[in-house]
């Protein structure tokens, strides 16, 4: 099973030691990063694994590698050479580990590692990403059979991660650390042992004077507690988020595993940002990947590569949910059920279900949320008016289905005074965090509207609030967000939505806006 690995960047070995106790419930290992110290505070580096109880790497990163040492390479040399002096008679109190970058070459620290039991992990870094052969970059590695080979690379596309597990599961049997920096490749850091890696890295985030030592790296207590990463083996089931990019606010991975968590289903789900959705579908054929959600900007382009595709799919035009079949990838729509149920629920506040019929809505987007909410409109028998930023999306949209359509132009805004019982907006407006949420600036509100925003899971936006300023009933996107992620959980393990385990799933039962 691989570990997972602090890393420690604070200036002093005291503050270090702080945070490694704060820490030391969620952690197998530490990594004491000696070129985040102060100077003087290096000079004292050889009795801080006693200190520390616990596996510590002795790590001196170059500043070409991403690192902060910058004074020579004697220099650190002596320092290595000072971190092993000395070495106790009790391993434990030595560091049990020492990184070497693969074109260093110091034999009398590597004699001296091996004589005291100091595992090297032999080790290169690529944060341009232009590697060609990752399996020939790790062959060229492979000195001695006890060293554990290290690759970090920043991958430039998803096929280079993709290439990055290939290679690992190529030298299966050979203790190594495979790492995808940077946001591409988040998920080699959580699936370190699907990788066939040693060890996972992670930081102290929290620690606002312990900077994050690797792109990408997680804060240590999420991976093992929301991820649940030391309870990942060969044999947990795979579930995952796939878009990109994934904002937080998408990400419902805290939701699916505190419920899996509460089950006792050995299974975990991780987001997968992948660029390419091709690409991104091989790495989740790799790994055994047995469902994904998916999101923008996917949700239309993955039907081509689905095998099967149920009839809400092929109605809607989108797909948000995959999962494994007999023949394949087995595609279904949920967000077209949840935004029926909530959007239903939400109008029977105030409105009786008979009235549904004669309901005249508008919906505001163009996208996967609008083509659902625009196919259970019409289900439902009500009329509706589709506004988007390009007319022509919302004219594809709105004909099949006899809706009348326009621009988000304000002469076209106007329209809305005609279908204003309810204002769905489907758009993604104000995902960025700017705050500009607001994408039909020129319609006033009367206060008579019922006004929900379904795009994003947040239960305030600038449109709303202007909405609600004005006396409308409002709802945000949490719970029909939740109402999905319900039904895509029930496509995955094949039963019901435990439903009493919904209020324990916080953050979503707190209010929290973060999935992740």
């Amino acid at each position: 099973m691989a570990k997972l690995c602090i890393c420690l960047t604070a200036k002093s070995l005291a503050r270090n030691l702080e945070i490694l106790e704060k820490y030391r419930k969620h952690v197998d290992l530490a990594e004491l990063r000696v070129d985040c110290l102060d100077p003087d505070e290096r000079l004292s580096i050889r009795r801080f694994p006693e200190k520390a109880n616990i596996p510590v790497i002795l790590t001196i990163r170059r500043d070409v590698d991403g690192g902060h040492f910058s004074s020579g390479e004697g220099g650190r040399i002596n320092l290595m050479a000072r971190g092993m002096a000395y070495a106790d008679v009790d391993r434990r109190k030595n560091f049990a580990y020492i990184d070497l970058e693969d074109d260093v070459s110091v034999p009398s620290i590597e004699e001296a590692a091996r004589t005291f039991g100091t595992r090297i992990i032999r080790s290169y870094h690529n944060i341009k990403g232009d590697e060609n052969d990752i399996s020939a970059r790790i062959r060229s590695m492979s000195r001695a059979d006890d060293e554990i080979i290290k690759v970090g690379i920043a991958p430039n596309s998803t096929w280079d991660v993709l290439s990055l597990l290939r290679a690992g599961r190529a030298f299966k049997g050979r203790d190594k650390i495979l790492i995808a920096m940077g946001p591409l490749g988040v998920y080699s850091r959580i699936l370190s042992e699907q990788f066939g890696s040693f060890l996972s890295y992670a930081s102290p985030l929290a620690e606002k004077d312990a900077s994050s030592a690797g792109i990408g790296q997680f804060d240590a207590e999420t991976l093992a507690r929301r991820y649940r990463f030391r309870g990942v083996t060969a044999g947990t089931k795979i579930y995952g988020l796939m878009g990109f990019p994934i904002r937080a606010h998408d990400n419902p991975s805290f939701f699916f595993n505190a419920i899996f968590e509460m089950e006792n289903i050995d299974a975990v789900y991780v987001p997968f940002p992948a660029d390419s959705i091709t690409a991104g579908l091989e790495v989740a054929k790799e790994l055994g990947v047995e469902g994904l959600s998916i999101t923008a900007p996917y949700k239309e382009s993955i039907i081509p590569l689905l095998d099967m595709q149920s009839s809400d799919v092929e109605k809607i035009g989108a797909c948000n949910t995959v999962s494994r079949c007999a023949v394949g990838w087995l595609g279904t729509n949920t967000e077209g059920r949840a935004f029926a149920d909530s959007f239903e629920e939400f109008l029977s506040r105030r409105t009786g279900a008979r009235r549904l019929r004669r309901l005249r809505a508008t919906v505001i987007g163009a996208g996967s949320v609008a083509k659902a909410a625009v196919f259970e409109l019409r289900r439902m028998g009500a009329k509706a008016l589709v506004l988007n930023r390009t007319a022509r999306k919302a004219r594809e949209l709105a004909l099949p289905w006899k809706f009348a359509w326009g621009s988000l132009h304000s002469h076209d805004v106007r329209m809305i005074g005609r279908y204003c019982d309810a204002i769905i907006q489907a758009t993604s407006a104000g995902a960025d965090g700017s705050g500009l949420g607001d994408p039909a600036e020129s319609y006033s509100f009367t206060g008579k509207e019922k006004v929900v925003d379904f795009a994003l899971a947040q239960e305030t936006t600038p449109f709303l609030k202007r909405a609600a300023g004005a006396g409308c009933l409002t709802r945000g996107g949490r719970d029909m967000h939740v109402r999905q992620a319900k039904y895509q959980y029930a496509q995955f393990v094949g039963r019901e939505f435990p439903e009493h385990l919904l209020a324990k799933a916080s953050p979503v039962a707190d209010g929290s806006e973060d999935w992740l």
